[in-house]
């Protein structure tokens, strides 16, 4: 990558998961302007999808770019997990014509995303006041699970990058040990991704219907959160239930893991759609079972994060952080 930039706007930035690609200009500092998602199947690489976008933004003068993007980012080379799209950072940087273009996990946007988050854009679900400055908890299940946290410093908050998602998934009762076997058998290794996903919500429906005998043993998340949320399904609704208390469970473990008595931030597209039902789910009270440690969890708050692009801000906020450490 070329260290010689300028400070000049606008700056393209993006949030990139297994199924949209999230764009937007940075006109000015935190600025963010015409916001568009792309369906990432429809394009073949992420030079065609950032291209095609700046030409519906009018084709500006870019020079410097952040992507946040559904993976670990471990060197020039990206491979995504959830999609298909593999690529060279320094060769993207190139075919794009910037000076400067940096990538990051899409988790550690997310953490960044939440220093600037606004206070009416914050559901808290139960807790008490956050301890100021201490750590905070970032979690969120959409097409994965992403995970992350953020820790005080003297020069300000630091997000972490992590694959929290994939450490292994931990049973909490004889009906989660049931679901755990039956992914056991199908994947072997079963991850915490691996249920706190859109496609974790259809492998919890698929082995409560396999228990069960029932021969559409296989729906998509919209279908099962519509009929839960419906009354149309208890099957579906016992699935939405089991999957917020593993969420609760995984949740709880990370806060104890980070000391995050600065509260723990649901983010994800998962939880926003389903937010009236979310509020009163077995979410909180998992969270809170830790027996000796029951008091400690019931006084962190738990936000649910609604900002339409928080990748996008956390983004921004690493790429501007990278430019004045240049």
């Amino acid at each position: 990558m070329s260290t010689m930039h300028t400070e000049a706007y606008p700056r393209l930035v993006a949030d990139i998961g297994g199924t949209n690609a999230r764009f937007a200009l940075e006109t000015a500092p935190q600025v963010i302007e015409k916001a568009e998602v792309l369906p990432c199947k429809d394009y073949d690489t992420v030079v065609d999808a950032a291209k095609t976008y700046l030409e519906r933004a009018g084709s500006p003068k870019v020079l410097h770019a952040a992507f946040a993007i559904a993976n670990p980012i471990l060197g020039d080379w990206v491979q995504m997990t959830n999609h298909h799209w593999a690529f060279s950072i320094e060769t993207t940087r190139q075919a794009l014509g910037f000076e400067t273009l940096i990538l990051l996990n899409d988790f550690t946007a997310q953490a960044l995303a939440v220093t600037k988050t606004e206070k009416n854009d914050l559901v808290q679900i139960g807790g008490q006041k956050p301890i100021e400055f201490a750590p905070k908890a970032v979690i969120g299940p959409g097409t994965g699970l992403g995970v992350s946290g953020l820790v005080h410093s003297a020069a300000g908050w630091v997000a972490l990058a992590g694959e929290g998602g994939h450490t292994s998934f931990p049973p909490f009762d004889d009906m989660e040990v049931l679901i755990w076997q039956y992914a056991k058998n199908k994947y072997g290794h079963v991850s915490a991704e691996r249920f706190l996903s859109g496609a974790g919500l259809s492998l919890i429906y698929e082995a409560l219907a396999k228990r069960d005998n029932i021969k559409q043993c296989r729906l998509k998340p919209s279908e099962i959160t519509d009929k839960a949320l419906s009354g149309t399904s208890p099957i579906c609704r016992q699935t939405l239930d089991i999957f917020c208390a593993m969420l609760g469970t995984v949740a709880s473990n990370l806060a104890l893991s980070l000391g995050a008595r600065g509260g723990v931030y649901l983010c994800g597209g998962i939880i926003p759609r389903v937010l009236d039902y979310f509020k009163t789910s077995p979410f909180r009270s998992r969270f809170e079972n830790k027996g000796r440690f029951e008091a400690y969890l019931a006084a962190i708050p738990v936000y649910v994060v609604l900002s339409e692009f928080p990748g996008i801000v956390g983004a921004a906020v690493a790429l501007d952080n990278h430019l004045n450490n240049v």
